[in-house]
């Protein structure tokens, strides 16, 4: 891997075993992704999307094969060392939003900062901040079933950029979303990955998500079918 480069498959499969019957969910996967690209990884439901950013994410395991993140052998780690990266170096945003309902946005935002042993004053400020960012500070203090769908999903992603994390992998992040807030949640994280330099890799198969994506990789029953690159808007 050269210094630019945040991922890289070599040669993936993914087989998901039940009883006698075996699914093949992803077959020689070999993609790279260099630092600061904003990607969407697209297909049908069951082409294998959701399993390679869990792949990514150090959330499964491949059959066959290896997975680099960020210079890292995610097989030659231990449980661990994977969790610790997941922690520290991998942001995650996912499609039902996933937040703690007793927690505020805040409280939300902050608790991955509070795993990581930051201090309360810093943590609280850096929440804020990023509350700020994605337009929510007014709402920092609101429990998520006193937000919108919309204001969870960006809650969410505060969250997963909090700590400034070098990648951050976004699993159907539009599908409950409207048309406007689906269109205002992407160019938030267009918005965070030009200022910050955050990686974004998405799974989709939203056609909103797509017309942003500078890169968009298209998979069909679970094998790269098509890699695309486009310029920015």
């Amino acid at each position: 891997m050269t210094q630019q480069t945040i991922v890289q498959t070599s040669n993936i499969d993914k087989t998901y075993r039940s009883g006698k019957f075996e699914v093949q969910a992803l077959a020689d996967i070999s993609v790279t992704f260099e630092h600061g690209e904003f990607a969407a990884v697209v297909g049908p439901s069951g082409s294998g999307k959701t399993t390679f950013l869990n792949l990514v994410g150090a959330l499964d395991s491949p059959t066959a094969g290896t997975i680099h993140v960020l210079d890292r052998d995610l097989s030659a780690m231990s449980r661990r060392d994977r969790a610790d990266l997941r922690l520290h170096s991998l942001g995650f945003v996912f499609q039902a939003y996933n937040l703690v309902p007793v927690l505020t946005a805040r409280e939300n935002v902050e608790f991955v900062l509070e795993l990581q042993g930051m201090a309360i004053d810093e943590r609280r400020q850096r929440a804020i901040d990023v509350l700020a960012e994605v337009g929510l500070q007014e709402l920092a203090d609101r429990k998520p079933n006193e937000l919108s769908g919309g204001q969870q999903q960006r809650v969410a992603v505060a969250r997963a950029v909090a700590a400034r994390p070098e990648l951050v992998l976004a699993d159907e992040p539009t599908a409950n979303l409207d048309g406007e807030n689906a269109e205002a949640l992407l160019e938030m994280m267009r918005g965070l990955n030009r200022q910050h330099g955050i990686t974004f890799l998405f799974s989709t198969h939203d056609p909103r998500v797509i017309s942003h994506a500078r890169r968009v990789i298209t998979l069909e029953d679970g094998k790269v079918a098509g890699d695309e690159r486009h310029a920015e808007a």
